[in-house]
């Protein structure tokens, strides 16, 4: 037929959808939060009440707005920002990122500007954005905790609690994790108090049994805990017969260590029901989400699915929307801990 196109017309309707989803990726998306279509999606971790129970993981945002351009930072339940020393450390040295078949290992050595140029130069971006804020910090000693801690208590009332990363080496105890030990842990967020804010212990998954650590920073002054950080592991490059890290071993994080983050969370709210719990390791989906929640998570973070889609945080609330709606959901004391009833 004179005029028709050699592709038959099928190109046109291609590119339209390719525009449209770039309309939709240059749009920030916005996570459903407080009552929404009769789902109350209010939570509290502690004292603490966030506007949703979806807040971005520790080293996965940045220190700043970052991911503003993806998702309204403002409809999280917090932006928890990357943890901070009480100076500038420069971390490990490149590479420091290698992707798994099921996650990613990292060895970035919690790089940061020091918890004096956050509040000055990176904080401002998100208080203007609206976000809610949880403010990580981390030392090599209890001191350097202490510090970092101390540097935070002018911080504004939109910093509402201090995630205490107890998952880094301890100087003092030959770089072996504070979270390892009880007594170490202890010590650390105990010297966090200067805050004067409400504090969750990040504990590491690879110490051990958690139940003992948990009760430890909770009878220093931590209000819950987040369970898990990374999972330790290392690749090895075959042909150039070296490892793939910089700083040799690294953190897995994504998919793969799902199960065991669950474990973790399932673990502690069932032996210690009266201690609050963020859920974090490997998720993506609403799903993954939901099931935190069900083995007793107060609230989730979401970390390593943001590096594959910037979105990911607002996706996963959407999701868990959506997910409570299907299964009749009103509010998520319903939900949080519920497989522990039946």
């Amino acid at each position: 037929m004179a005029g028709a196109r050699p592709d038959g017309g099928r190109v046109a309707p291609l590119l339209d959808r390719a525009r449209r989803s770039l309309d939709r990726l240059r749009q920030p998306v916005v996570a459903p939060n407080g009552c929404s279509d009769g789902v109350d999606l209010a939570a509290r971790v502690g004292s603490v009440r966030l506007p949703s129970p979806v807040m971005t993981a520790s080293g996965t945002a940045g220190h700043g707005v970052e991911l503003g351009r993806y998702v309204e930072l403002s409809s999280l339940g917090a932006v928890v920002s990357k943890s901070l020393a009480p100076g500038p450390w420069a971390g490990n040295p490149a590479p420091r990122v290698h992707e798994t078949p099921a996650g990613m290992l990292n060895s970035v050595g919690l790089q940061g500007p020091g918890v004096p140029r956050w509040l000055e130069h990176e904080l401002p971006g998100l208080l203007d954005a609206g976000a809610t804020v949880v403010a990580s910090v981390w030392g090599q000693t209890v001191d350097e905790f202490a510090a970092a801690a101390e540097a935070l208590a002018g911080a504004p009332p939109e910093v509402v609690a201090v995630e205490v990363n107890v998952s880094c080496p301890n100087l003092h105890d030959g770089s072996r994790m504070f979270s390892h030990s009880p007594t170490a842990a202890a010590e650390a967020v105990a010297a966090t108090a200067l805050c004067g804010r409400p504090r969750w212990a990040k504990l590491s998954p690879n110490g051990g049994d958690l139940l003992p650590v948990v009760d430890a920073v909770v009878e220093a002054g931590a209000e819950a805990v987040t369970l898990v950080n990374t999972v330790m592991g290392l690749d090895v490059d075959t042909e150039r017969w070296q490892v793939r890290l910089g700083g040799r071993g690294g953190g897995l994080s994504g998919p793969a260590i799902r199960p065991v983050a669950l474990r973790a969370v399932h673990t502690v709210a069932a032996a210690r029901p009266d201690v609050p719990v963020v859920g974090v390791g490997g998720i993506a989906r609403g799903a993954h989400a939901a099931a935190f929640l069900l083995v007793g998570a107060s609230a989730v973070q979401v970390g390593t699915a943001s590096f594959a889609d910037p979105r990911a945080c607002g996706i996963v609330a959407r999701e868990l929307h959506d997910w409570c709606r299907h299964h009749g959901v009103t509010s998520l004391d319903e939900v949080i801990g519920a497989v522990h009833e039946r």
